[in-house]
This record gives structure tokens, C-alpha cells and sequence, in this order.
């Protein structure tokens, strides 16, 4: 330092002139003086220093790199974050680890940003008055969101929530926000009624009131435990594949395995039906994949997209078992030819299916192999061939959350990676252990399955016959063609509230503009009463409001099946004979009466499955 400050004085009059107590004195002391807004005070050698014209110009350099240093760490981080990013790097771990961090040696890095300089009464008024503000214009949050709403409500599309509290001692009878005030609901998704099976109900009490009301947080940190295994091993032994996954719901499970698949796959494109789920269409959204959308159910439309892509390209065809809103069925062994062909993996929906087809509940896809499932023998059947399948704990099974099945591998990539399994909290353990029963329940028993399909077609045949427009499938779904948002909602208020009749209308986003519907989904509760008084109803209200009967559509032309020439109405998934109602029908044929036969046949599957549950209680 010595021998610095003897060269400084060689070279600079000013230095060599003063002492080194007066350099001291003067580094030390300040005044206030106005360089630039924000930049501080300055001590009284820097202000000396300034009007040298060595130092002054060295000084002024040095300023300028401090002040970039110091913008740089303020609004750097910001740069960072608008920076466009991948949408699938939203969905993928960061590639770097933990590090340790030297706090000193960091600390020591950062410039400082400057304080601002305090006012000084003596300085002149043009160095103190601040530039006029800008005008203030804040964005009209309230008028956005009475837009977006004004337009659901002149499009008819907006939607109204009913008070409907469903009775577990009277299914399918529930109240409304007066106990005393009983409807009969016609639109559940609770298929079979095992909400209120006292089987699953007594296992959910005991696991209650043993382990608690919640999970106690994520799967990683204390939602792991004793039920999430089984459950697991119960779903992977349902749909015979070696592992499976529970999420809190399956639009969760097929949103965050989708996404997750989508945006980890190099060049993925992912193929999915036209009617898919919004779950399924929202995960391939996030997944950032390359996304080609084919016509519902037509393998043809879906060959072509498949056959323009490269062959090295991963793929993976995204499609449902039973489309709840039409109730067709999807084309699973076609697709899995398909997916075999041109190298692609399968991603089948069965959540409107698990627990409503196939010997053991497991779905359409072990359904179209009826015989081999029953006999224990899964390999190389259709649902052996599907890659991932998809379920929820929600709808036959009584309960709630989501699941998929498949590979061990995948299972764990999704375990290991998908957001939307590793940041939710786990399902309560009674939950879990509910749904396991339910599971288990109905894959000893088919009683319910089957009482649920002879309603099905009871309600169909009743209301064909009334000519009142039921969209032809071959499934449990009933959907009434309406046509009209406005006039839907008015149907549904009216066997509300003059009828005693819960059926909500479906309107868009879930069918498009026009196809607007009731959709009717019997269970084994809806008992002749209640069948003849919906019959009526309807009947009713489709006079009172002058919607279109099938014979008018068909005057029309016809529409989505509905009245359309040469449509012949599709076959039951569930035969005759898985039914065990055909040496009945048999009989029919020969001259009895078609709705005698057919009511002797719903009272005998009652009577066993009231004997079932009363077993299980």
C-alpha cells in the first residue's frame, strides 16, 4: 500500500501536496452531493477526485460498473422468468441436484444496491421536484368476469347447481335443502349403489375410526401406508397388469400421465379421439406432445394420421371404453391392431366402465373377452394387449380418486415424475380401504351389473316406445336428444319441481352446441315405480315444452342417430346370455308377454341382490 500511495504522489500534484491525515480526514467525511438519482452520497476525496481529469474519468467508469452490476442482480431474475421456456419443461424434474452453498464467499460477490440520497433543504427545487406519475390504469377485473359470465348466460350454457343430498338408507331417493322435500335421482354416476354398501360402509368406519379422517399429507413425506398398497395390488390384479398407480381423481391420473408421457418423449405425438375427455384433452395440452385429433371411432381416419408419421416417432393413441355422454363404445381391438402396426402404445379410459363390465368389473376391455377373463386366463386377451388403462374409485365403485394401470416400468416413471401424483395429498385411508372392498365386492359378484343392465334396457324399451328420442348404444347410458341449451335446462327444471325427478341437462362444453341432452343412467334401485313414474314425466314435459319426438327427427333426416334412416339399433354389450336371461327370452318368443317376462326376470336378480347385501352386512 506504501509503495502505491509513493507512486500516486510522484505522479498526482494534488496527493503530493496533502498529508496523509488530511487524505484520511477527507475520505471520511461526507456532503451531500446530487450526481444521479439513487446513487448516494459521496465523500468529500471522491468529490475532489471527480474534478481531477485523470481520476474523474477513471471514477466515471467504475460508476457506470457498479450501477450495471447492481440492475443486473435486481431485474436479472425477471429476465430469467419471462425467458420463453418449453411448455414440457412444466412437466419435468430440473436436471440439477442439491448443492452445497459458501454463504461468506456469496455474500462477498453481491454489489449492493444503492441507497437512495437522502433530501437536503439547501438544494434548489429543479433538482428535487420528481417527473409527473403516469396515469393510473388498472385492469377491470369485476368487468372481465361479468363478461365471461354474461356470455355463459346468453348462450344458455351457464350452469346452476341443485342441493341434492342423496339418501345412503333410501338409494336412489335423496332431499333437497329441506329433508322433507324427496327426489328421485336419475343421473347419478354411482352405477351400482355401492356408496351405500354395508360392506364398504362398515370397512370405511372401522378404518376411520383407527387410522383417522386424512392421509397426514403427500405420498413422499406421510401419505404412504398399509391401504395405498393394497389398493395398488388390488387395482393391478383387477386389469391383470403388474403394477398400478392411485391419484386423488382419474381426471388427475390421466391429466398428470398424459403430460407427464407427452413432454418426456422425444417427438411424441399423441392421437386421441374426438370425443375424448376433458381430462385427457387438458394432459395433452400440458404434455406440450404434438397433438392430431381423429374422428370418433373411425379406425380409418386413424390409420391415416398414423401412417404420416415417422415411424421412429413415439405415439401414443389416447381413447375411452364407454363415451359417457353418448354411451358408445370404443373400438379397442382395433385400436390395439392399430397401436401394434405402427408402433404406438395405447391409453384406454375405462372409468365409466370399471365395475359395470366383464365377469370381474374390470371394464369393456376384459368384457370382449368374457369367457377367458372367467376362466382365469387373461394372457393375450384384449385388455392384456392395452399398454395403460385408466380408472376411477368414483363412479361404480361408490367411493373417489383415480388410478392407472399398467407396466411396472411405466407405473414408476409416473410415480417418479408426474407433478400431479408427487405435490397431492394422499386419499384418506378410509377411503382407500373402501374402495378396496368395493373393488372386491364386485369382482365376486354380478348381480348388481346385471340388475343395472335389465334396467337399462327396461328404461330404453319404455321410452322408445313413447317415442321420446333415446340416442341408440349399446350401454348403460340413456341420453335424451334435446337440441337446445335453453330448452334442456327448462326440462330438467320442470321434472324437478313438478315431478320430484333429479335429471340434469348436459349442455356445452361437454357435448358441442345443439346436441344438448338429458342423461339418464339407471342403477339397480330404479324399481318398476320408479321407472313407470320417469316414463311418464318425461312424457310429460316433452309435451308441455314441444321438444322434437324421433319421429320428427326422422322427418328431418335424423340426427346423431336419432331418427336416422338405416340405423340399426346396436346390440347390448352385455348378451343375452352373459345375462342369463336368454332361455327367458326364449320364452318371450314363444307367445308370453314381453313386460311380465321381463318384470319376473328383475324380481328374481332383486331378491339376489338383496340376499348379496344382506350377506355382506
Amino acid at each position: 500500500m506504501e509503495t502505491i500511495l509513493r507512486q500516486s504522489r510522484s505522479m498526482c500534484p494534488f496527493l503530493s501536496k496533502t498529508s496523509p491525515a488530511t487524505l484520511r480526514s477527507l475520505s471520511t467525511t461526507a456532503t451531500e452531493h446530487h450526481v444521479s438519482p439513487g446513487a448516494g452520497s459521496m465523500s468529500n476525496l471522491q468529490v475532489l477526485a471527480r474534478r481531477c481529469p485523470i481520476m474523474g474519468k477513471a471514477l466515471a467508469v467504475q460508476s457506470a460498473r457498479i450501477g450495471n452490476n447492481a440492475l443486473a442482480g435486481a431485474f436479472g431474475g425477471a429476465r430469467a422468468y419471462h425467458t420463453r421456456v418449453s411448455r414440457a419443461r412444466l412437466h419435468t424434474s430440473s436436471p440439477k441436484e442439491a448443492q452445497a452453498v459458501d454463504i461468506e464467499n456469496l455474500r462477498s460477490k453481491q454489489v449492493p444496491f444503492p441507497s437512495p440520497a437522502k433530501k437536503s433543504a439547501a438544494t434548489p427545487a429543479t433538482h428535487t421536484s420528481a417527473p409527473p406519475a403516469p396515469p393510473s390504469t388498472k385492469f377491470d377485473y369485476d368487468g372481465f368476469y361479468r363478461n365471461e359470465l354474461d356470455k355463459k348466460h346468453n348462450d344458455k350454457s351457464y350452469r346452476y347447481f341443485n342441493n341434492i343430498n342423496r339418501l345412503a338408507k333410501e338409494f336412489p331417493r335423496a332431499h333437497m335443502a329441506s329433508k322433507e322435500e324427496k327426489v328421485t335421482v336419475w343421473c347419478s354416476n354411482d352405477y351400482l349403489g355401492m356408496s351405500r354398501n354395508p360392506q364398504v360402509l362398515k370397512t370405511m368406519h372401522d378404518t376411520l375410526d383407527n387410522y383417522g379422517a386424512g392421509a397426514g399429507g403427500t405420498r413422499n413425506i406421510s401419505g404412504h401406508n398399509q391401504h395405498a398398497v393394497a389398493l395398488e395390488d388390488t387395482l393391478a390384479k383387477l386389469h391383470a397388469k403388474e403394477a398400478a398407480l392411485v391419484f386423488s381423481s382419474c381426471y388427475v391420473a390421466n391429466d398428470a400421465t398424459l403430460a407427464t408421457l407427452g413432454s418426456k418423449l422425444p417427438n411424441c405425438v399423441i392421437l386421441s379421439d374426438s370425443l375424448n375427455h376433458a381430462s385427457m384433452i387438458q394432459g395433452i395440452r400440458h404434455s406440450g406432445a404434438t397433438k392430431m385429433v381423429f374422428k370418433h371411432n373411425d379406425v380409418a381416419d386413424l390409420e391415416a394420421k398414423l401412417a404420416s408419421l415417422p415411424p421412429e416417432y413415439p405415439k401414443i393413441i389416447a381413447f375411452e371404453s364407454v363415451y359417457s355422454m353418448c354411451g358408445s363404445i370404443g373400438l379397442i381391438e382395433e385400436i390395439c391392431d392399430l397401436a401394434e402396426k405402427y408402433g404406438a402404445i395405447t391409453f384406454l379410459d375405462e372409468v365409466h366402465a370399471v365395475g359395470m363390465y366383464g365377469p370381474h368389473g374390470a371394464g369393456v376391455a376384459e368384457h370382449l373377452d368374457y369367457e377367458a377373463h372367467m376362466a382365469g386366463r387373461p394372457q393375450g386377451t384384449i385388455m392384456d394387449r392395452v399398454d395403460i388403462i385408466t380408472g376411477t374409485l368414483g363412479k361404480a365403485y361408490g367411493c373417489v380418486g383415480g388410478y392407472i394401470a399398467g407396466s411396472a416400468k411405466l407405473v414408476d416413471t409416473i410415480r417418479s415424475l408426474a407433478p400431479g401424483f408427487i405435490f397431492t395429498t394422499s386419499l384418506p385411508p378410509a377411503t382407500m380401504a373402501g374402495a378396496k372392498t368395493a373393488i372386491e365386492y364386485q369382482a365376486n359378484y354380478q348381480g348388481d351389473r346385471r340388475l343395472q343392465q335389465l334396467h337399462t334396457r327396461a328404461v330404453k324399451d319404455a321410452l322408445n316406445a313413447k317415442d321420446i328420442p333415446v340416442i341408440p348404444n349399446p350401454s348403460h347410458i340413456v341420453p335424451l336428444l334435446v337440441g337446445n341449451a335453453e330448452v334442456a335446462k327448462k326440462a330438467s327444471d320442470m321434472l324437478l319441481e313438478d315431478w320430484g325427478i333429479y335429471v340434469q341437462a348436459i349442455n356445452y362444453p361437454t357435448v358441442p352446441v345443439g346436441q344438448e341432452r338429458l342423461r339418464i343412467t339407471p342403477t339397480p334401485g330404479h324399481v318398476r315405480e320408479y321407472r313407470e313414474h320417469l316414463v311418464e314425466a318425461v312424457d310429460s314435459v316433452w309435451n308441455e315444452l314441444g321438444i322434437k319426438r324421433t319421429s320428427e327427427w326422422a322427418s328431418e333426416g335424423g340426427f346423431i342417430g336419432v331418427g336416422e334412416p338405416n340405423v340399426v339399433e346396436p346390440e347390448p354389450l352385455w348378451t343375452n346370455s352373459q345375462l342369463e336371461v336368454d332361455t327367458v327370452l326364449k320364452e318371450m318368443k314363444a307367445g308370453g308377454s314381453a313386460v311380465n317376462v321381463l318384470e319376473a326376470i328383475l324380481e328374481k336378480e332383486h331378491r339376489a341382490t338383496a340376499q348379496a347385501v344382506s350377506a355382506a352386512a
